[in-house]
């Protein structure tokens, strides 16, 4: 049986890992130009179809037939080929949209929702929206409703984000600012890539449920899966997936004091969790082109921390990394939405006493008691744990891995 994804330009793609992990069936990626959509269609290359932009709209009229979901739609993202040759058409993004929604424990009954764009993706989530039972406002550039009279829905409970803002590798942006919704329960961005887009942040700050896209996506595909076996998947095989794709996906940060040994241990544990470790402070000399030392000597603190914010920014926006940062990178507020948007943190502790400093300017000019107690409420804020670097390197290494089995 031969599946694939249909698209123009696909680039990286999560949907082959996927759907592996849901059937026994070959499923390529085809990227098609629009005057070759019609002959690829009439073809007989596939089986099943998953579909992206641009074609959604576009494979309609090749279709024999479409379900009522995709007509009430007007979408396509699911083709099935049939015995006879027959193409019939589906939309699989409504039950993926549905399911993500439900896993929040959310009601939309009688709730203002805000929806966020106003292309293909946001007539699925105001169809799903509208059937919960919400009153939905379709947000805009240029509609009624749009980004210049937000303050007339600062009463809105649920706010979902169908537009690209935010979106790897363009990361730190967010589409609203979330601060004056005053009612708001719920965040949910179509986005997987970057985990925590700065909307998820801003969510988190205010303390209400924060979902990115990665459920969604993979609710999806199992729905197509499916379609193109006839076979049944159990719910549970959405939430497996999407714990594999997370792990894999997420970074680990490792940040704490100067010689704590962040870089010790993270090389370890990237060896035992097969990502790949980078060190920032190894960054920063390549970019710079000179050493730490070099650069504080030179050119000052100020300089560096710009350095080191430019490297996170870098560094942090890509996934599946074990990165261990310099010891002052909490030192300034807008690394921590860099650091946080794909990662879990952790701060590395160990004893002042065991600290070396040879090769480290501020290390060497004050006092790691004084610096720490300025820091120490900083290393507080950044990390989602705290590990203890009080014997060897595989109990650290260790004591991560369990917290990252308990968080998963």
């Amino acid at each position: 049986m031969q599946c694939g994804l249909l698209g123009r330009h696909l680039g990286h793609s999560y949907s082959p890992q996927i759907h592996k992990m849901l059937a026994n069936y070959d499923y390529q990626l085809f990227e098609i130009e629009p005057e070759l959509l019609g002959d690829f269609l009439r073809s007989d290359k596939f089986d099943g179809l998953n579909v992206t932009i641009p074609y959604k709209k576009a494979v309609i009229p090749y279709c024999n037939a479409l379900t009522d979901c995709a007509r009430a739609l007007g979408a396509v993202n699911t083709i099935v080929r049939k015995p006879d040759g027959t193409l019939i058409g589906h939309n699989t993004d409504y039950y993926g949209f549905q399911f993500m929604f439900r896993q929040s424990s959310l009601s939309a009954f009688g709730k203002k929702a805000l929806v966020l764009g106003s292309g293909g993706a946001s007539a699925t989530v105001t169809a799903v929206l509208k059937k919960a039972g919400a009153n939905v406002i379709i947000i805009s550039r240029s509609g009624p409703d749009n980004y210049n009279n937000l303050d007339r829905h600062y009463d809105a409970s649920i706010i979902v984000n169908t537009t690209p803002v935010g979106m790897y590798p363009d990361t730190g942006l967010s589409p609203v600012d979330l601060t004056n919704f005053h009612a708001l329960e719920g965040v949910f961005d179509l986005i997987y890539n970057p985990a925590r887009t700065r909307l998820l942040q801003l969510a988190e700050e205010k303390d209400v449920i924060a979902m990115n896209g990665l459920t969604m996506l993979v609710a999806q595909a199992k729905e197509a899966a499916q379609w193109f076996t006839e076979n049944n998947i159990p719910d549970e095989k959405i939430l497996s997936i999407h714990r594999t794709l997370q792990k894999q996906m997420q970074n680990i940060i490792l940040i704490g004091m100067p010689g704590c040994g962040k870089s010790t241990i993270g090389k370890a544990l990237a060896h035992a969790v097969g990502k790949q470790f980078i060190d920032a402070d190894s960054e920063i000399e390549k970019e710079a082109g000179i050493s730490i030392p070099q650069i504080f000597s030179e050119k000052g603190e100020s300089a560096f921390r710009e350095m080191e914010t430019h490297v996170l920014t870098r560094l942090c926006k890509e996934s599946g990394y074990v990165i261990a940062t310099g010891g002052g990178c909490v030192t300034r507020d807008e690394n921590y939405s860099i650091i946080h948007q794909n990662a879990q943190v952790f701060w590395i502790k160990r004893d002042l006493d065991n600290l070396p400093t040879e090769g480290r300017p501020l290390s060497q000019s004050t006092s790691l008691s004084d610096m720490y107690q300025i820091r120490e409420p900083m290393y507080k804020k950044f990390s989602d744990f705290e590990i203890d670097n009080i014997s060897d390197i595989d109990h650290a290494v260790k004591q991560i891995l369990d917290k990252l089995e308990e968080y998963l």
